[in-house]
């Protein structure tokens, strides 16, 4: 007699992706409320742009960060389950390399309304240079380990979905995190007067569109689950073969 049986991470995997969604958003107020330059300085050195925002909007920002960054770590695990199916050990390897990227982030984020209030300083005629310049080596060098390690995840998602049996469709092979990031450039060249409000959290837009697409995804797999066990009872090995297949 067969037994009809439940996965144990089905209600996991789109819980996660939500709270992976909650920290894109939480971290993009964050970062949106202390970089926002409404001249779009962005590129001039010196951190001109960060003159644009006050004492207090930074600090409100700063908390928002600050509290949203280790959510992250949860949508890294979501991205694991997701995964999981095709390859466990690369699956594990996306979740470490992606959850230590967030910690680094979230240890620069933690720097940043700092930074602010030196530049604001710094336009009101205090010699600050030297600090300046030690925070563009203790920290603003801490943004290229971000960047490595969100490529190297999407690499990753990539040769999962093309070579395995994820729960993730193909077309995530294209729509991966480091693709949606770099659309936010995109964005900036053609349309400026739009790209401007995307550039300061073009990570967490990224990572937010790529966690709504993951979450989509996670309940389309689940739900042809369902319609399969209302047409005939599963064991755990009908579970397997189900879940193994792509949609």
């Amino acid at each position: 007699m067969k037994t009809t049986v439940r996965a144990p991470h089905d209600e996991w995997l789109v819980l996660t992706g939500y709270i992976g969604l909650l920290a894109a958003i939480l971290v993009g107020v964050g970062e949106f409320l202390l970089h926002f330059d409404d001249l779009a300085r962005f590129s001039q050195r010196g951190y001109v742009f960060m003159q644009a925002a006050s004492d207090e909007r930074q600090t409100i920002g700063h908390f928002f960060g600050v509290l949203g960054a280790p959510l992250y770590i949860i949508g890294c695990w979501h991205i694991y389950l997701m995964l999981r199916p095709a390859d466990k050990r690369w699956a594990l390897a996306a979740f470490l390399i992606g959850a230590y990227g967030f910690m680094i982030g979230a240890d620069w984020i933690s720097s940043r309304a700092s930074i602010g209030a030196i530049v604001h300083l710094q336009a009101e005629g205090v010699q600050v240079q030297s600090l300046v310049g030690l925070y563009e080596s203790r920290y603003e060098s801490l943004l290229s380990v971000i960047r490595i390690t969100t490529l190297v995840l999407s690499g990753i998602i990539v040769y999962l979905v093309l070579t395995g049996k994820t729960y993730y469709s193909k077309s995530r092979a294209l729509f991966n995190p480091i693709v949606l990031l770099l659309l936010n450039f995109v964005v900036y060249l053609l349309v400026p007067s739009v790209g401007k409000f995307l550039m300061p959290i073009a990570l967490n837009v990224g990572f937010g569109l790529f966690f709504i697409l993951s979450i989509m995804d996670a309940k389309k797999i689940i739900l042809k689950k369902r319609i399969l066990k209302k047409s005939s009872p599963l064991t755990e090995r009908d579970v397997s073969m189900v879940t193994d297949k792509k949609i």
